[in-house]
């Protein structure tokens, strides 16, 4: 995995058994009773022959447990030469196995060769990052095809490159490096892959700016080791990402070593949902926002959308939801990697966190995360708008108009409420929009009630409000304005209003905080009490 290393420091016990290698290095105790522990290995070009382009390092030894091969030669496009002896070698001795491929930052001529081509529209820089990202994975699709091996897992190795590096000077360029993993990621769900990352913290916080994935599986390396427990910790630690650790790695001279963190038994992994940067939308983890709607008799419905700018038929995914006055969409707070949503009882003033299960529905039962929020007038999903990467909560309360953060902490909870703004009860819709503006910060919509004027007010990054910009307006003709993400497949922040008539409109953004000309999405969006 990582790249070619020289000296020979452990040269010597590297060629151990596995087994005798850790326990001569003090790396693991024995077994408890919980989960046997698996060691393995993970290879790829470096062990070809040198007349193919490798190394000629040393496969590793028979006692492996497992192995995990890398598809490339080290950057994103190319590929591991010498793989399908390499899955011969591991079926022949009947080896379990999964594989890895290179996330790598394109160079112009892959943006031009593939941006064009994939699941999002081309018409904007981050969509034709991700759409290269995607086309990567298609990449490594294709040598896996070709030599008629399907492993259950295909890992993303998302570290620093040398001879093609990652842009990382500046928040933009991380945020465009994770649009490019996004693609890949992307890529590999649509093949019926399920998939993890690898990295370390550093490599990871350097590339993608601690991005939180907890619903995404962790390959963590600990490198050369610099005391005997450093595998293990990688283990029990918190990970780069936030997301569960089901190995870890370290290396020496020779070889790279794995093993197994917890329970995990080298099985097939949970296929982790969608991780849409600046998104609280995608209610069905297919990478696609979408919309939903509580029916005048309490039915709430699930509209797909489908990255064309329209909507799928709605669903009925819960009833009985006229208990609620107030309700959104909020991202991931429970912080298990699917979306969620919050509803308030209007009897009680209890705010319910229901839970999405990444398939276009909830976990149930709901569970009261808070109390008291009938002295709230507004509720809005707004995203990370303090920029610790968790979901966060903005309300307005009644008495005064005062706003409100509440942010989460990625666990289910809300912490304690920070005032971020005084006498918004001049403005009769708040909307959690996501990124606008294109800065990468969460923003908010709000519709003033005595002009019809529609601002934004832009996200600081750490839970304040820039000064406000006007956007359109005319808008009191609307009877809901909901933020909904990405909703046209251009990788930028939409709106959907639905006028008196009760037809709903689509209001595409153009990154920089304004919309393009709006199209039609239906009609017959009266009967709907809430659109979220």
């Amino acid at each position: 995995m990582p790249s070619v290393r020289v000296g020979s420091r452990l040269r010597r016990l590297a060629l151990l058994p596995l087994v005798a290698l850790g326990l001569a290095l003090g790396l693991w105790s024995a077994p408890t009773a919980q989960a046997a522990v698996m060691f393995g290995n993970d290879i790829s070009w470096p062990q070809c022959s040198t007349s193919v382009g490798g190394y000629g390092e040393p496969m590793p030894p028979d006692s492996t447990q497992f192995i995990v091969v890398g598809l490339t030669k080290g950057l994103a496009f190319t590929e591991n030469p010498c793989l399908a002896s390499q899955v011969t070698w591991v079926r022949d001795r009947a080896k379990p196995a999964q594989a890895y491929t290179m996330a790598t930052f394109p160079t112009a001529a892959q943006q031009t060769a593939y941006g064009s081509s994939g699941p999002w529209r081309s018409t904007t820089r981050a969509a034709r990052l991700s759409n290269v990202g995607y086309a990567e994975a298609r990449y490594a699709v294709a040598s896996l095809a070709k030599v008629g091996w399907r492993p259950p897992v295909v890992w993303v190795d998302v570290e620093p490159r040398p001879a093609q590096p990652w842009p990382s000077s500046t928040a933009a360029q991380r945020l465009e490096n994770r649009y490019v993993v996004e693609g890949l990621m992307r890529g590999l769900r649509e093949a019926g892959y399920a998939y993890g990352v690898y990295s370390n913290t550093s490599g990871w916080q350097a590339i993608t700016g601690t991005w939180w994935l907890p619903g995404v599986p962790v390959w963590a390396t600990a490198g050369t080791l610099d005391y005997p427990n450093e595998a293990l910790d990688r283990c029990t630690q918190a990970s780069f990402s936030g997301g569960r650790v089901y190995l870890s790695q370290w290396w020496d001279a020779t070889r790279d070593y794995d093993r197994t963190c917890g329970t995990y038994a080298f099985t097939a992994l949970p296929m982790p949902v969608a991780s849409l940067s600046n998104s609280t939308a995608d209610f069905n983890g297919d990478w696609r926002n979408d919309v939903l709607a509580r029916w005048s008799n309490g039915t709430v419905r699930l509209y797909a959308g489908n990255t064309s700018g329209t909507l799928s038929p709605g669903v009925e995914i819960a009833h009985n939801w006229n208990i609620y006055n107030a309700m959104d969409t909020v991202g991931d707070v429970s912080g298990d990697g699917a979306q969620d949503v919050v509803a308030r009882v209007a009897s009680t003033g209890a705010l319910v966190l229901y839970k999405g299960n990444g398939r276009g529905g909830w976990i149930l039962p709901g569970t009261t995360i808070s109390t008291g929020w009938n002295a709230y007038n507004a509720i809005v999903g707004v995203g990370d708008l303090n920029g610790d990467q968790r979901p966060d909560i903005v309300v307005r309360r009644t008495s005064d108009g005062n706003l409100y953060l509440y942010p989460g902490t990625g666990t289910g909870s809300l912490s304690a409420p920070v005032l971020i703004g005084r006498g918004w009860n001049v403005m009769n819709a708040l909307v959690g929009v996501g990124d606008f503006n294109g800065d990468g910060r969460a923003d908010l919509l709000a519709r003033e009630r005595a002009t019809g004027y529609l601002w934004l007010y832009p996200g600081n990054g750490t839970g304040g409000l820039l000064p406000r910009v006007r956007v359109g307006t005319g808008w009191n003709g609307m009877t809901a304005v909901v933020g909904v993400g990405d909703l046209n497949g251009d990788r930028v922040a939409d709106v959907v209003a639905r006028d008196r008539y009760g037809q709903l409109w689509l209001y595409p953004g153009n990154g920089s905080g304004g919309m393009t000309s709006r199209s039609y999405l239906g009609n017959g969006w009266n009967i709907a009490t809430v659109i979220m």
